[in-house]
């Protein structure tokens, strides 16, 4: 890996689908940074090994995807704090001492997407988040420091979402219940945490949380609207979006940790969404 230009690569097992090659290709372009980015697919018995072996041979940084964000924790020297609230990492950058970072920006992308770009205020407002797995716990710090009135997690098996709010209660107002027991009323912002969408399964959740007024998110993403999105849609919420902005603004801080400049992402979103 030697050269001038600086190595970087997302890893994940299968990562063929990932467009973090495409994202990370405009911000370098558009920052004017010299930088190559690849797909690194490593099998979980080589997994630490061959990332131990990219930074020995002068890579920069990592992104890591599924299935190895819990991982990857072990791999760094040092975590920021949002990557302890996680428990993930998602980011790994090399440092001047030698030593690795391990961040995860999964959060701050999600809040990003929502505050900047889709506008909305979260002070004092409720928010539902379904799903107690990974990607909800990669995103409480961060919705909770925005000071909702209530985070209500919502989870096939309640004591996953209870034992999830349990952890994050010091940092606000977190509740955690089964799908049938969430509280009446319907809700500001409903995020949706699980993959289900994708298979086309829409969790078993009261359709009196969905209101005129709320705005409905999906952390997943593909062609077109997810079947979550289009659920929302026929229940008559505000607006329903897919997570190609929590995807790109999660990369733009990736990106600034690595090279200390954050990149613009209305056209990178822009290009993604193009149909």
């Amino acid at each position: 890996m030697s050269g001038t230009v600086d190595q970087y690569g997302v890893v994940g097992h299968p990562v063929a689908h990932s467009l973090s090659p495409f994202i990370h290709a405009m911000f370098a372009r558009q920052t004017g940074q010299a930088m190559s980015y690849r797909l690194f697919d490593f099998a979980p018995e080589t997994f630490q090994e061959r990332i131990a072996a990219f930074f020995a041979q002068g890579g920069r940084g990592l992104n890591i995807t599924l299935p190895y964000k819990i991982e990857a924790v072990a791999l760094a020297n040092e975590l920021t704090t949002r990557a302890q609230h996680a428990s993930a990492v998602n980011t790994l950058a090399l440092r001047k001492d030698g030593s690795i970072l391990g961040d995860n920006t999964d959060g701050v992308g999600l809040t990003q997407d929502l505050c900047v770009n889709q506008r909305m205020v979260l002070t004092r407002r409720r928010v539902l988040i379904i799903g107690a797995g990974g990607a909800a716990r990669g995103v409480l710090a961060p919705l909770l420091g925005l000071e909702p009135e209530v985070v209500v997690i919502a989870n096939r098996t309640a004591d996953r979402a209870k034992a999830l709010a349990t952890a994050f209660a010091p940092m606000g107002n977190v509740q955690g219940v089964g799908f049938r027991y969430i509280s009446a009323g319907a809700f500001d912002l409903i995020i949706n945490a699980t993959s289900a969408s994708l298979t086309g399964e829409i969790p078993d959740i009261p359709v009196g949380v969905i209101g005129p007024d709320t705005f409905c998110y999906d952390m997943a993403y593909g062609k077109g609207d997810t079947p979550f999105v289009r659920w929302a849609l026929e229940l008559g919420c505000r607006a329903a979006v897919p997570g190609w902005g929590m995807l790109v603004e999660q990369a733009a801080e990736s990106f600034r940790l690595w090279r200390g400049v954050r990149p613009l992402t209305g056209p990178v979103i822009s290009a993604l969404t193009a149909s």
